[in-house]
C-alpha cells in the first residue's frame, strides 16, 4: 500500500509541474500574441517610458520564458525579489506575483477568496452525495414504481436546467418572496456559525441540485446492475439483512464510478464555481476569476488557474488512494 501511495503522490506532482509550465507558458504567451505590453498593463498607459522601463526590468518581463518561469517556480517555493537597481521588492512564498489591476500580491488576495469557495464547494458536495446516493438506491431498489420515475424526473431537470436559472428562480422565490432567507452575503465560519450556515443554504442547494442528479442517475444503473450479480444472490441466500445485502454488496460494488465522477466534480468546484458565486455574489475563487478576466490581470487569472489545477491534482490523489481502500484489486494492479 506504501509503495502504491507514493507512485500516486510522485505521479501528482509531476502532473502539477505540467500544468504549472503549460499555464506559464500561455501566460506568457498571450501579450505577445495580443501585441501588449504587460509592463504597461501593470502601470497604466499614462506612465513615461522611464517608469514603464523600470516596471519591465523590476518584473523581469524581458527575460527570455524560461528565465522567467524558473523565477516563477523558485517565488512559489522560496520567495522571489523583484529588483530594479536600489529598488527591491520582496514577494514572500508562496508568491504568484503581483495584480496588474491593484498593485497587490496576488498570494493574499487569493487566500482571501478560498475560504468562500471551500465553504461553498464542500458544503454542496455532502448534500448532492447524500442526495444523489439516496435517491438512486431507492429508485434502484422500486425500480418503475412511482417513486422511481419521479426521481428520475426530478433528476432530469436537475441535469437541464443551468445553475444561473435555478439559483434566480430560489432566490426569486426564498429571498425576495417569502423572505425566508437573507440576502447571499458570506460570513466566515469563526465570525458567525449561524450566519454561515444560514448565508450558504440556498447556494449549496442550488449546486447541489445540479450534481445530484447525476449520482442520482448514476447509482440507480450501477445498482440495478449489481443487484443482479451471482454474490448478491448468495449474500441473500445465505439468509443476511436487506440492509447488509444493499450496503456491503451492492452498493460498496458500485461506488467506484461515483468515487470517479465525485473527485473530478469536487475537485473542479474547488477552483472556482463562477456562475453560482456570481448569482449568489460570493466573493469566492471563480468571482475573482471573472473580474480579473473582465480587468485583463494576467497575474490573478494564472494564481485561479494553478490553484484549480492543484485542487484537481489533489482530489484525483484522494481518489487513487480510495480506489485502493474500496476495490483492493486496484491495490495489487
Amino acid at each position: 500500500m506504501l509503495a502504491y501511495i507514493v507512485r500516486r503522490v510522485i505521479n501528482a506532482i509531476i502532473t502539477l509541474l505540467v500544468v504549472t509550465a503549460v499555464t506559464f507558458g500561455i501566460f506568457f504567451a498571450i501579450p505577445k500574441a495580443t501585441g501588449s505590453d504587460p509592463a504597461l498593463l501593470y502601470i497604466g498607459k499614462q506612465s513615461d517610458p522611464a517608469a514603464i522601463e523600470g516596471i519591465r526590468q523590476k518584473m523581469g518581463f524581458d527575460d527570455p520564458i524560461y528565465v522567467q518561469y524558473g523565477k516563477f517556480l523558485k517565488g512559489i517555493v522560496a520567495g522571489r525579489d523583484y529588483a530594479n537597481g536600489p529598488d527591491v521588492t520582496h514577494c514572500p512564498a508562496p508568491c504568484l506575483g503581483y495584480s496588474f489591476a491593484t498593485e497587490q500580491e496576488v498570494t493574499p488576495l487569493l487566500l482571501e477568496d478560498i475560504p468562500v469557495t471551500l465553504s461553498l464547494a464542500l458544503g454542496a458536495a455532502v448534500l448532492w452525495l447524500i442526495m444523489g446516493i439516496s435517491f438512486g438506491v431507492i429508485s434502484a431498489l422500486r425500480r418503475g414504481s412511482f417513486v422511481d420515475r419521479a426521481a428520475m424526473t426530478t433528476a432530469l431537470a436537475g441535469v437541464s436546467l443551468p445553475v444561473y436559472f435555478t439559483g434566480l428562480l430560489s432566490s426569486a422565490i426564498f429571498v425576495y418572496w417569502l423572505g425566508w432567507l437573507p440576502q447571499g452575503q458570506y460570513v466566515p465560519f469563526l465570525e458567525n456559525p449561524a450566519d454561515w450556515f444560514v448565508n450558504l443554504i440556498l447556494p449549496w442547494i442550488t449546486l447541489a441540485f445540479l450534481f445530484a442528479a447525476t449520482y442520482a442517475r448514476l447509482t440507480r444503473a450501477n445498482m440495478l446492475e449489481t443487484l443482479g450479480e451471482d454474490y448478491v444472490r448468495t449474500a441473500r441466500a445465505k439468509g443476511l439483512t436487506e440492509r447488509v445485502v444493499i450496503g456491503k454488496h451492492a452498493l460498496r460494488s458500485g461506488l467506484t464510478p461515483i468515487v470517479t465522477v465525485f473527485g473530478l466534480d469536487l475537485g473542479a468546484l474547488l477552483g472556482g464555481a463562477v456562475l453560482t458565486e456570481t448569482v449568489f455574489n460570493l466573493r469566492g475563487l471563480g468571482y475573482q476569476a471573472l473580474t480579473a478576466i473582465r480587468q485583463n490581470d494576467l497575474p490573478i487569472i494564472l494564481g485561479v488557474t494553478l490553484i484549480a489545477a492543484f485542487f484537481i491534482v489533489f482530489a484525483n490523489l484522494i481518489v487513487d488512494l480510495v480506489y485502493g481502500w474500496i476495490d483492493p484489486r486496484v491495490r495489487l494492479a
